[in-house]
Formats: structure tokens, C-alpha cells, sequence
């Protein structure tokens, strides 16, 4: 039996697999089946020789996440830009953070849990990848923005 917190845990690690796999599929090339067949197959609940294991993830999540951001990127990448100053459009940002950005603007736009649960989430996913900078403020005041757009009855 799988305990809520262990659910929350799966949910958080199949977040920062879709946005490291929209990462991947942005940089290699790949399309968003072979980038999810790896995941699944060679990422998720792997086990390392330092005996760290990655979290086993929330697969339905991870694929739902990765399909939206997939179907909806021209609408999130229009939410995004929206978002961001005028200077910096989406194409300039770093591509962690447009990963980033496209997985969460899926859950936003199409997903089930509540944008504050997508914000606070997704902003913890930023501080794994940039853990000294102010990306995770930068991460949080975005995705305030878009969540306000796109389901502004939550609010």
C-alpha cells in the first residue's frame, strides 16, 4: 500500500523527470516517445553505485506532463512570454528553466492539481537544478503569472 506521502514523493520526481525529459527532447532532438520510453525504461527508480537510488515516479503524471507540454507548447510558450519581461522572450531564458516552464504551464493549462500545489512544486524542482541562484524567485513569480491567466477562479 502506497502512503500519501510516498504519492506527494512520486508526483515531486515524476515533475523533475518531465522536465529534465523536455530538457533532453529540446536539446537532442528526440521525439517525445523515445525521451519517454528512456525515462520510464532506464530512469525511473534506477539504482546507482553509490547506492543512492532515484525516486520511483508517478508514471501517469510523468507521461500526462510530457504530452501536455507537447500538445499545449505553443499556448505555454505564449503564457510564458506574457510572463516574462519584455526583454527576455522564452527562446533567451535557459533551457532548463523553458523545460521547466513548458511542464508546468501542462499541468496549468490541463492538469488536475491546484495551481499553488503546481507553483510550490515546480519552484521546488528549480531549486534542485539551481540550488545557489535566484531562479527559484524568478521560477515563482513566472508561474504565479501564468497560473493567474490560465485558471484565474482558483484565486
Amino acid at each position: 500500500m502506497t502512503t500519501a506521502a510516498e504519492k506527494r514523493q512520486m508526483k515531486s520526481a515524476a515533475r523533475l523527470y518531465a522536465v529534465q525529459a523536455l530538457f533532453q527532447m529540446e536539446q537532442s532532438g528526440q521525439g517525445v516517445d523515445a525521451v519517454r520510453r528512456e525515462f520510464e525504461d532506464w530512469r525511473f527508480g534506477l539504482g546507482y553505485e553509490d547506492g543512492e537510488d532515484l525516486a520511483e515516479g508517478d508514471v501517469d503524471l510523468f507521461r500526462a506532463t510530457l504530452e501536455g507540454a507537447v500538445n499545449w507548447q505553443a499556448k505555454i510558450d505564449q503564457m510564458t512570454d506574457r510572463a516574462l519581461v519584455a526583454k527576455w522572450p522564452i527562446a533567451r531564458i535557459d533551457p532548463t528553466l523553458r523545460a521547466l516552464f513548458r511542464a508546468a504551464g501542462a499541468e496549468l493549462v490541463a492538469g488536475e492539481a491546484p495551481p499553488r500545489v503546481v507553483i510550490t512544486e515546480y519552484v521546488d524542482v528549480a531549486k534542485a537544478f539551481f540550488p545557489e541562484g535566484r531562479e527559484p524567485k524568478f521560477v515563482n513569480a513566472v508561474l504565479d503569472h501564468m497560473a493567474r491567466e490560465s485558471r484565474p477562479e482558483a484565486f
